[in-house]
């Protein structure tokens, strides 16, 4: 929009010979340099000098920000470097913007050496400065180095900002050590600056948990309770979550008492993460119980509550008790997502109800309930494993209609399908219209399609998908690597047609 705008009305400026000012042509620069365009700012640049108009401090930081912030580092520094030619001498800002620059991207010893070359030209760091260095540090788990800044900030005289305090805490609370982020918040304290809010270390303790590393959060969930702040839901719910991700679901539940003891009321995300730990710790009857709990509690379950106990009752292999839980969502008024459906139908589909999972398929599909693609993949395997190969046929060649397009699976599903039923040309068709698509095959597919015709004896094409396994993204399974060993050894079935591999297997010739 304004930079087109702006770049229009420019032409039209230089067109009727009159000549913009240097505030003209900063300020087209920045609409460029914010919307991307800074290659197109470093030519009115080029262009204003030629003009006879001498580039000031203000110009030369608008085009160092935007090949900042744009990543052309070479570019950046070129320019940065013909300031002194021009008589421009940097000062911090400058510096900030090159040194922000490096930090970003965590190239700390570019970042540094830019900070050197500041100081050697008698330019002080600001708070910016060291808040630029210290958060880079701190995130690279260079906790040493962001404290020699940090106590070196202090002796130049540069008062530490709110974002170095928390970049610091931050950083010790990551790395465990409590001791240093005590000390820093009660310093903090101590200066009149507000220490951070439970939002910020519910944050720390839900990366941690993410991480694995639940003890540790909870030790600062312990260290937000020592330094008077009262954890809140969000808190309480990332500690539970970390002990349901590690299958501690004792220590879950305490929590969620210590959270109720604290007046705290646990809602649906509190128990769709109890229920999912106990599902995910193959103790089902457990998360049944605790969502019948749910009911008396007053928190009302929602569809993701509906769907993990659907799918942990159809994994379990409980398909009666998983049908009646479906209709008890249904006659609650929960709503139903694309993702409930594809629980229902992939589960009747793995407990062999698999006639019963194309009914209800059907019947979605005359009421017009939307589908993706993962549904239609599980329909199509479906159909092929009850011999109903037509219909399986016909939903493919149907996706156009559904608005989907075919990916990997939906490929790889067809493909082993008509590899098991012999119509080799249509697999090799079909392998090729998937690497059309750009649908890239995985390796356990080029895998099979391998040993399928190896087991047919078609030589010739097993070597050609052969040729694909490159080591990397597809390479030799054990079972495939034992099938070409027993079939082109020296008593094997093809010895005589060893031939016929790709010329890179031809080793096998002295290994079997």
């Amino acid at each position: 929009g304004q930079w087109k705008k702006a770049t229009q009305m420019f032409r039209e400026m230089t067109s009727r010979g009159l000549a913009p000012n240097i505030v003209t042509w900063s300020s087209l620069m920045t609409s460029l340099c914010k919307h991307g365009r800074s290659k197109e700012a470093a030519e009115i640049f080029h262009s204003m000098a030629a003009k006879g108009h001498k580039p000031n401090i203000v110009t030369y930081r608008v085009l160092l920000h935007g090949y900042a912030a744009e990543g052309f580092f070479a570019d950046m520094i070129d320019l940065f470097n013909s300031m002194a030619n021009n008589g421009i001498v940097p000062d911090c800002h400058v510096f900030n913007i090159l040194i922000n620059a490096y930090a970003k991207c965590g190239m700390m010893d570019e970042a540094m050496s830019m900070l050197t070359e500041m100081r050697g030209q008698g330019v002080s760091p600001d708070v910016f400065t060291y808040a630029t260095v210290i958060a880079a540090l701190c995130r690279m788990g260079r906790l040493t180095d962001a404290m020699d800044n940090f106590n070196r900030m202090i002796g130049k005289g540069v008062q530490p900002s709110k974002v170095v305090y928390h970049s610091l805490i931050q950083g010790f609370c990551t790395h465990g050590n409590l001791v240093k982020v005590k000390e820093l918040i009660f310093e903090m304290t101590d200066k009149g600056i507000p220490h951070p809010n439970i939002v910020f270390f519910s944050s720390i303790m839900h990366s941690l948990c993410n991480e694995g590393r639940v003890m540790d959060a909870h030790h600062i969930f312990d260290l937000v309770i020592d330094i008077g702040e009262r954890p809140d839901l969000i808190t309480f719910n990332t500690l539970i979550d970390g002990y349901c991700l590690v299958s501690k679901m004792e220590e879950a539940l305490r929590l969620l008492d210590s959270m109720v003891s604290a007046g705290i009321k646990p809602n649906v995300i509190t128990y769709n993460t109890l229920i999912n730990g106990y599902c995910r710790s193959g103790r089902l009857d457990d998360g049944v119980i605790l969502f019948r709990e749910m009911l008396h509690t007053r928190v009302k379950p929602n569809t993701v509550t509906y769907n993990i106990i659907l799918d942990g009752l159809f994994r379990a292999g409980r398909t009666v008790a998983a049908k009646k839980m479906f209709h008890e969502m249904i006659e609650t008024g929960t709503a139903v997502s694309i993702s409930t459906y594809s629980i229902v139908l992939g589960g009747l589909c793995r407990n062999n109800c698999t006639d019963e999972a194309i009914t209800f398929f059907q019947k979605l599909v005359a009421m017009n309930v939307k589908s993706d693609i993962a549904i239609l993949n599980t329909m199509i395997k479906a159909m092929y494993k009850v011999q109903r190969r037509e219909e399986a046929n016909d939903l493919f060649a149907s996706l156009p209609a559904y608005g989907l397009v075919p990916n990997a699976a939906t490929y790889g599903v067809m493909i082993s399908n008509l590899l098991k039923e012999g119509s080799l040309e249509e697999a090799d068709n079909m392998f090729s219209s998937m690497e059309k698509s750009g649908c890239a095959p995985s390796s356990r597919l080029v895998n099979d399609i391998i040993r399928k015709l190896l087991e047919k004896g078609e030589i010739v094409k097993a070597g050609n998908y052969m040729s694909k396994v490159d080591g990397k993204i597809i390479s030799f399974e054990a079972s495939t690597t034992s099938l070409l060993l027993s079939l082109f050894s020296e008593k094997g079935k093809y010895r005589e047609q060893l031939q016929l591999l790709p010329a890179k297997y031809q080793f096998f010739e002295g290994v079997i």
